[in-house]
């Protein structure tokens, strides 16, 4: 169940996404919250930036959680993303032992939009989360505010095509 707390951290994405597309990046976010509800972390893509296609939000919330918090901190942690996360990305939360994941639009809905942009498949199949790393609480898509993410992609793929 998507709780008020959850909606907000969720909102947050939606702003950082925006500031992601703003930068040129492809809009997605991740914010990284302690099990007393403190936002601990947050970040956008940086992959076109950077040059690095590894640089998505989920892998270094990842990173920050492994340097920063103990074993039961990131047990107990959520990950609220603008995206379901991604195979790479879901190992790294696997691997790092992060807790729940709440996401805004499902990977099949970014498959789905693609396609509907006519734009080429993805590189990469989309596994659900569930699917790499077992046991992980996750729940998404999130209705409310999938429009405002599909929007800001859509913003994303008409520059680039321009």
């Amino acid at each position: 169940m998507i709780t008020d707390a959850d909606m907000k951290h969720l909102r947050r994405c939606v702003e950082l996404a925006r500031k992601a597309l703003e930068a040129g990046e492809r809009p997605f976010a991740s914010v990284l919250v302690a099990a007393d509800g403190t936002v601990l972390a947050e970040d956008h893509n940086r992959a076109m930036s950077t040059g690095d296609p590894t640089r998505h939000p989920e892998i270094e919330l990842a990173r920050w959680a492994a340097v920063n918090m103990t074993p039961e901190q990131r047990a107990a942690a959520m990950v609220y993303t603008s995206g379901e996360h991604c195979p790479m990305c879901s190992a790294a939360h696997g691997q790092v032992g992060l807790g729940r994941i709440v996401y805004i639009t499902s990977a099949a809905q970014f498959t789905d939009l693609m396609a509907e942009l006519g734009l080429p498949g993805r590189t990469v199949n989309p596994i659900p989360i569930q699917q790499v790393v077992p046991g992980v609480p996750v729940e998404g898509p999130v209705p409310e505010l999938a429009p405002q993410v599909q929007e800001l992609q859509r913003r994303f793929f008409s520059k680039t095509a321009a």
